[in-house]
């Protein structure tokens, strides 16, 4: 057998050294193109910011369902976030936007149809790790991917779960309805844009999420406020829920009639309202709008005819055939996990909507549905369990916040988490072993109650969670 000398092996060291090296951050080959990520403090966590997930819905995309990737040249160096969507921006000088910090140098376009991803295994199918898209609340009219309390890809990712989280269109571009969109439509309807955004996003980790070591069989989608409300359509639309693993609902209500609330007649009508009052008629004029003026002349219509204009989805009978109760009921979701809650200080009280959904789950399936109320009043003022103050926790962002968090609030955050990656993982927040969180069902209808004090975290099931109204001054 022939001796290899020490410099040969010398050589070979390196050179396989060199190897492994490149491929923690090796180029990928997704729809589109080439793309690279960069390295997270984190070792061996990846994270790919802006990637495009749909053509941008500019010009004559506007109002239209998202289109395919426009292929690039090269390889894209996926490492910054792409632009937030068109939106009405928090007064930084309001509850939300002293919460949430809001800056004015987060760039805001029309062109804003990216995705983010945080990954541990960046280039090897073989992982197949668990996936989770993320979809922020807003009431529809606002928010973004990348918003401070939602900085949690690290975290997930360290505990094994690819995060992707995703923008889509909001307010008037995102669900603007009107006669002469919805007659140019393939399908005869229009508006529920941002839905189809979601639609499209959850199709393009289907289709590429293997790149990054993800499975495409195993998407958990979750959301809060209204993006909770997008994980019920989502969940509801036959154009999207074969997609779904999982779903995680926050402070999106429950089994109700609310949500959504319009139909596209309404809708419609509404908006061909608005624009003849302006005499706007024709699809060029309206689209030659700018956000600005779009904007400017809903506030002057609502002054003029006491007529308030908003946009949020609508039951189209395409992608929206119902309400997601209505579809709850008749079997027409997902038969999959479900987590569902909300704060103790929330908009309303969710009690029983949340208890009405998780009880019929129970009699329709043995797959099981997980209730909680978050009741940590948070530090640092009065605002207790505010709507949303479950962010920092579920992301464990807290190093973004003014609040003056304690170890047990850092405990109950790593608490959550792991709660939220298990439930990604296994379809059971506790993960393989262990029963602290039941499921809630019509013998056993239990809440978790998740709170914590200065030093440790507090977790308990009760029947009767105590929500404690709408404390919080905006």
């Amino acid at each position: 057998m022939k001796k290899i000398s020490f410099p040969a092996l010398l050589f070979l060291s390196l050179a396989l050294s060199l190897t492994s090296w490149g491929q923690k951050n090796p180029v990928l080959n997704i729809e589109g193109g080439q793309v690279k990520g960069v390295e997270t403090p984190i070792k061996g966590i990846i994270a790919y910011k802006g990637i495009p997930f749909a053509a941008p819905p500019v010009g004559k995309l506007r109002w239209r369902a998202p289109q395919p990737v426009v292929p690039w040249k090269g390889v894209k160096t996926a490492d910054t976030y792409g632009a937030a969507a068109m939106q009405v921006t928090w007064d930084p000088n309001s509850f939300y936007g002293r919460e949430w910090r809001a800056s004015g140098s987060v760039p805001f376009n029309e062109d804003c149809l990216y995705l983010n991803i945080w990954t541990p295994a960046a280039g090897d199918k073989s992982k197949k790790l668990p996936v989770a898209m993320w979809i922020h609340g807003g009431g529809y009219r606002e928010g973004f991917a990348f918003e401070p309390e939602m900085d949690g890809g690290e975290d997930w990712a360290s505990r094994g779960v690819i995060l992707v989280t995703v923008t889509y269109r909001l307010g008037v571009i995102g669900f603007f309805s009107h006669p002469l969109l919805s007659a140019e439509s393939p399908q005869g309807v229009s508006g529920n844009y941002g839905l189809m955004d979601q639609a499209a996003a959850l199709r393009w980790i289907s289709n590429n999420i293997e790149q990054f070591g993800g499975d495409p069989k195993n998407i958990t989608i979750f959301g809060q406020s209204a993006g909770a409300g997008s994980v019920q359509s989502l969940c509801a639309s036959p154009i999207s829920k074969s997609l779904v693993s999982k779903a995680i609902s926050m402070s999106g209500g429950g089994l109700s009639n609310a949500r959504p609330g319009i139909s596209l007649d309404s809708a419609q009508l509404a908006n061909k309202k608005f624009m003849d009052y302006f005499g706007k008629t024709t699809l060029e004029q309206m689209r030659a709008l700018s956000f600005d003026e779009l904007i400017q002349m809903s506030q002057k219509y609502t002054e003029a005819t006491k007529a308030r204009i908003g946009w949020s989805p609508v039951v189209d009978n395409y992608f929206l055939k119902g309400t997601f109760s209505q579809a709850a009921v008749t079997k027409e979701i997902p038969d999959i996990p479900y987590m569902i809650g909300f704060t103790a200080n929330d908009l309303s009280d969710m009690t029983k909507p949340v208890s009405d959904f998780a009880a019929l789950r129970s009699t329709q399936s043995s797959k099981p549905t997980y209730a909680y109320l978050f009741q940590r009043q948070l530090p640092g003022d009065s605002s207790g369990a505010f709507h949303s103050a479950d962010l920092w926790y579920v992301f464990h962002s807290m190093k973004h916040s003014w609040r003056p968090f304690t170890a047990g609030d850092q405990q109950l955050s790593n608490q959550m988490v792991d709660y939220w990656t298990n439930f990604a993982k296994y379809g059971n927040p506790n993960g393989k072993s262990g029963d602290v969180w039941k499921p809630y069902t019509t013998q056993n209808p239990q809440f978790l109650v998740m709170d914590a004090d200065g030093n440790k975290a507090q977790l308990m099931m009760t029947p009767s969670p105590m929500y404690k109204g709408n404390v919080m001054r905006r």
